[in-house]
């Protein structure tokens, strides 16, 4: 009985080792991959200021037209994903979808007429 005790005892202890040699293994690893980016970091020039999006009036107006843009593009590409199962339809869709995007924006918020 003891022997086999003992047995056990020291499949915990060695599977211990070896997970602790593994983690070991990664812990030098990390701290080698964040010396690294440490040393690139520095020779990366720092930027002088944040970059902050404008709140104006005019600026939430256009984020939200190119959102309602982005979104209905989408729609049209998931319905003709979900209708037609040729890649050349597919294809052909984003195509055009493409080309009339910009005609569609200017048709649709050109405030200039």
């Amino acid at each position: 009985m003891s022997r086999e005790r003992a047995r056990r005892r020291a499949e915990r202890e060695a599977e211990r080792a070896r997970a602790a040699a593994l983690r070991a293994e990664r812990e030098a690893r990390l701290a080698r991959r964040r010396a690294l980016t440490g040393r690139v970091a520095a020779l990366l020039p720092r930027r002088s200021a944040r970059i902050v999006s404008q709140g104006g009036i005019i600026a939430r107006r256009r984020r939200t037209q190119n959102g309602v843009v982005a979104v209905l593009f989408l729609i049209a590409q998931a319905i003709v994903w979900l209708l037609w199962s040729s890649w050349a339809a597919r294809l052909g869709a984003l195509v055009l979808s493409l080309l009339f995007v910009p005609l569609f924006v200017t048709l649709v918020f050109d405030r200039r007429s």
